[in-house]
């Protein structure tokens, strides 16, 4: 199964862009979406980060503003969660990836905002950006309910810059003129990728066997 790694700045259409592979019949690994699965009540992180931080547990369910500002500034709590989180992610997106395997499909989409920044980039066949100009990012970003310029920047300050990303990509993806221009960006990418034999998923399993004896 061949890997796509989705990735793109705040605001630049990402969510649109891993929505059209899903929508072209491509299985696609939502993190954020996993993370959030692992928060639920009853779910995976809840237990462990309850003892880390008690005040974050809230009717059974991990409260992300009351956890984030409790790490926020104390590094070494932000270590124990992520040692925490971490694992229980990559358990996550290694049982979609062996689901779909097994099922037979011939590519997958792993939509991770920190792509690069958290060394994913390597995990995967090829790597996609989304980007679009600035002042466009800007604005789609700032008419967020909750934003302001502030926020913004900071956002921004936590991830590689736009140019950086591009720089680094397999594909890009221009989300600036139409939904309808991105869907043909995307079947292009889909076109040259078809029968390409993946290598990153059996490395993948391979080092997953090596660990477990």
């Amino acid at each position: 199964m061949y890997l796509m790694g989705l990735t793109g700045s705040i605001g630049m259409g990402k969510t649109l862009t891993a929505d059209l592979f899903e929508d072209l019949g491509v299985p696609r690994y939502d993190a954020d979406a996993a993370v959030h699965v692992l928060y639920e009540k009853n779910g995976a992180a809840v237990a462990p980060i309850g003892q880390l931080v008690p005040e974050a547990i809230i009717d059974g369910a991990v409260d992300r503003t009351v956890l984030g500002q409790a790490v926020i500034h104390d590094g070494d709590r932000l270590k124990q969660l992520e040692a925490i989180v971490h694992p229980l992610a990559a358990a996550a997106q290694m049982g979609f990836l062996v689901k779909h395997y097994e099922a037979g499909a011939a590519r997958a989409v792993l939509d991770i905002p920190l792509l690069f920044e958290t060394g994913g980039d390597g995990l995967v066949d090829c790597t996609i950006v989304v980007s679009a100009a600035f002042e466009l990012q800007r604005r789609r970003v700032l008419a967020r309910a909750g934003m302001t310029e502030e926020k913004f920047v900071g956002i921004l300050a936590k991830q590689l810059s736009d140019e950086e990303k591009r720089a680094r990509a397999d594909f890009i993806v221009d989300s600036s003129i139409s939904a309808a221009d991105a869907l043909r960006q995307v079947r292009d990418i889909l076109q040259i990728t078809q029968g390409r034999k993946g290598k990153a998923l059996k490395a993948r399993l391979e080092r997953a066997k090596k660990a477990q004896k």
